[in-house]
């Protein structure tokens, strides 16, 4: 079937095997193009392995350190005539290639959350690997269904606390500059967000790796967070992601207590388009600005070059991560330097639909969301039929 890109809202519905392939590929001769990961984690877990941050770190560890990695992720299978999510186009062709370098790679698709699924990953780790050595968290789900009770499910919602917030947005398929006001949550929203996306279930996991008898003496885990810039902490920072956020911070502090300080940690990434970010009101905006200033500085990263920093100047430093001064680590350091950020708030009251081009790189945005699910990338014939249906061979 020819495959094309078809857009509704914030998600692309489609998404191609050959692009979604190349697009990986990219990553992994970048991480090539590098010397190899110092103090590399040789057996690594990743939940949620499939895309954004947690795909590149997988891809790092594994091209970078020849680490041998388990994925978890929850994504849609290709059938005639319908095209898999591009996360399972991923997974696959992250396979591919690890088998071709002789490295091990097994992955789990299902619910990330469930007990069901913990179990079988400790499983999988007991007959295969013994033990890991790194554990990323970088699950990014809309919603949870209770590990203990299935009837109930949480929902999150990308809300201010406390008061409606007004501000600019970047309505991405009318490519046009609008007002957004958002209502501020309530407190179950915030429980419910929290739920979702706080610590909860990170430590869940860290737990049952820990019962199940596979954490390696000295193991580590890492969880990703954002804080951005003072025109997004409403819905942002002080919003209902923001307290999830600082659960995610609390259940590190309280693995530190249990497994050794240090063991635990959160590091806060720069902003970037995935299909996370791209739901978030006001931050597709940002980012088109802040696009423009970072590369035209050369400060600007995607995910590959972030994880690879993250995994070579921190994890790889001889004394471990260098932390702030609440305990995190910060590769969202050259976005938040004030010289990057005084350019992105001078423009930020001036942008309207009429100068977004100019003043914007909303071109380079574009670009990257339709990168996200395979489309625009070179050396891939769109006009082509295209197999839908990709085994992904390791599939736990």
């Amino acid at each position: 079937m020819i495959i094309a890109p078809k857009i509704r809202g914030f998600i692309c519905t489609t998404a191609h095997p050959e692009g979604c392939a190349a697009h990986v590929q990219e990553q992994i001769d970048y991480v090539k193009s590098q010397p190899a990961l110092a103090n590399a984690p040789k057996r690594v877990l990743v939940v949620g392995s499939s895309t954004g941050y947690g795909l590149a770190s997988r891809i790092a560890l594994a091209f970078g350190g020849q680490a041998a990695t388990v994925g978890v992720f929850f994504e849609k299978e290709g059938v005639e005539n319908k095209t898999a999510s591009a996360g399972w186009y991923n997974s696959a062709a992250f396979e591919a290639a690890a088998a071709q370098e002789g490295l091990y790679a097994k992955s789990f698709n299902g619910d990330a959350f469930s007990n069901e699924m913990k179990q079988r990953v400790i499983a999988a780790i007991k007959a295969d690997l013994g033990q890991v050595d790194m554990i990323v968290y970088s699950l990014a789900s809309p919603r949870r269904t209770d590990p203990v009770n299935p009837e109930i499910v949480y929902k999150s919602v990308l809300k201010p606390i406390g008061s409606s917030f007004t501000n600019k947005n970047l309505n991405t398929d009318k490519k046009l500059i609008e007002t957004v006001t958002i209502e501020p949550a309530n407190e179950d929203e915030i429980l419910q967000t929290t739920k979702v996306m706080g610590g909860e279930d990170w430590k869940l996991w860290i737990e049952a790796l820990s019962a199940g008898g596979v954490l390696a003496p000295g193991f580590k885990t890492v969880a990703y967070s954002y804080i951005g810039p003072k025109l997004t902490w409403a819905i942002y920072t002080e919003g209902t992601i923001g307290r999830a956020k600082l659960d995610l911070e609390k259940a590190a502090a309280e693995m530190n207590g249990q497994f050794g300080a240090g063991t635990a940690l959160v590091s806060v990434n720069k902003a970037l388009v995935t299909q996370a970010s791209s739901a978030i009101p006001v931050v597709p905006l940002y980012i088109s600005l802040l696009y423009k200033v970072m590369k035209a500085k050369g400060l600007h990263e995607g995910c590959i070059e972030q994880m690879v920093r993250l995994f070579a100047t921190h994890y790889g430093a001889p004394n471990g991560p260098t932390l702030d001064e609440k305990g995190r680590v910060r590769i969202d350091d050259w976005e938040m330097r004030a010289e990057v950020q005084d350019e992105v708030a001078k423009v930020w009251d001036s942008v309207t639909t009429e100068n977004l081009d100019e003043i914007s790189d909303f071109a380079g945005y574009q670009k990257e969301f339709y990168r996200l699910f395979g489309f625009g990338l070179a050396g891939i014939d769109y006009e082509k039929d295209s197999d839908p249906v990709r085994p992904i061979p390791s599939l736990g």
